[in-house]
């Protein structure tokens, strides 16, 4: 494996949209959402272990779940893992990885990806992120991955790129990004040919992420570039402990991507699913005859259809009558939704929030 080749798996995020069976206590990236026998996070070590040298994968995450990554994650160097204090959104949790990196090696290319992303096709992830990676070694260039849509989603970023091959014939030149069409546009989008769905996973060097944000976000620069003699030392919790609550709170999408000139794609078709909601589970889960999806030990469904149910402990379910729905059952909370209003959810755990208190969220 290339030493330069380093990895970073963001993993501080809430899932409330997975909401009950993801919580602010334990979320969605810790769970075995696809009873697969691994969380998502271990999945996404795993695959990532087959590009670049465990010791050159970071975790960032949340102060809160730091004794959660060590448990599930053991072969990570504690130096590995870093705890951010505050929620501050994707750009100050890349800046820190990236600076924390380049002040180890100045020579690095980073993988930056969600812990929570399925991925069917692994082998072709390896190829297309070695590709980018191998070309961000000799290329001031901010690459994403754009993956070929299948339908018009309305819950994905969108990016369009210009015809032809940009630094290498699977490369393409970014023209625009669009946040979450609505329908119409979406299917437009589909027609045209020249879209692709934002998978929100990124690969550049060290050198071209830090001249980003020092021309687009030169605060947070400043902030991670001061820190740069004490990364990797043993001073390095305090100063991050310091500091990282009084970063903008700005996701790197916004931040960088949509402003730089330098942004290119590389289309892939690896089996990508965000899942970031209920309904893109079931669409990788196992159906019965009727077309439910059932997660759980005990599950009886009675002139029910298409409905995704999930049980969790030894409990017996018995579902009679429903069509469409996504039933979710767990020892602190019940969800009972229509497939079509699972965007609400997160409507819903506010509420909850409210109503009944954040232990419930």
């Amino acid at each position: 494996m290339n030493p330069n080749f380093y990895a970073v798996i963001l993993a501080g995020g809430v899932g409330s949209r997975f909401w009950p069976a993801s919580t602010q206590a334990h979320p969605k990236q810790f769970h075995d959402i696809l009873g697969t026998g691994s969380t998502l996070i271990q999945q996404t070590y795993q695959r990532i272990a087959h590009i670049c040298p465990p010791e050159n994968i970071l975790i960032s995450t949340s102060e809160e779940y730091i004794d959660e990554v060590k448990q599930q994650l053991p072969d990570i160097p504690e130096n590995n893992i870093m705890a951010e204090p505050a929620r501050r959104n994707t750009a100050p949790a890349i800046a820190y990885a990236v600076y924390k990196i380049y002040a180890k090696n100045p020579n690095a290319s980073v993988l930056i990806c969600p812990s929570d992303h399925l991925i069917l096709k692994e082998s072709e992830f390896h190829r297309i992120a070695t590709l980018g990676l191998t070309l961000s070694q000799t290329n001031n260039v901010l690459f994403t991955l754009g993956i070929k849509p299948t339908r018009p989603d309305t819950g994905y970023g969108y990016i369009q790129y210009l015809p032809g091959p940009s630094l290498h014939p699977e490369t393409r030149k970014v023209k625009t990004f669009t946040e979450k069409p609505n329908l119409e546009l979406a299917k437009m989008f589909l027609e045209s040919g020249d879209f692709l769905w934002n998978a929100g996973i990124f690969i550049w060097s060290v050198q071209s992420c830090r001249r980003a944000f020092e021309m687009y976000l030169p605060e947070i620069h400043q902030t991670f570039e001061r820190g740069l003699p004490l990364f990797n030392t043993d001073q390095e919790k305090a100063y991050i402990q310091k500091v990282y609550p009084s970063c903008e709170n700005q996701s790197v999408d916004y931040g960088i991507m949509e402003k730089a000139d330098n942004v290119h794609v590389i289309p892939a078709d690896f089996g990508w699913s965000d899942l970031g909601t209920w309904g893109s589970l079931y669409e990788h889960l196992k159906w019965d005859e009727h077309g439910n999806a059932k997660v759980g030990t005990h599950i009886l469904s009675f002139d029910s259809r298409s409905n995704i149910i999930r049980i969790e402990g030894d409990k017996v379910a018995v579902i009679d009558g429903l069509e469409n729905y996504i039933i979710v059952d767990t020892p602190h909370a019940l969800l009972i939704c229509r497939r079509e209003n699972e965007q609400l959810i997160k409507n819903f755990v506010n509420e909850v929030k409210i109503r009944a208190g954040e232990r419930f969220v």
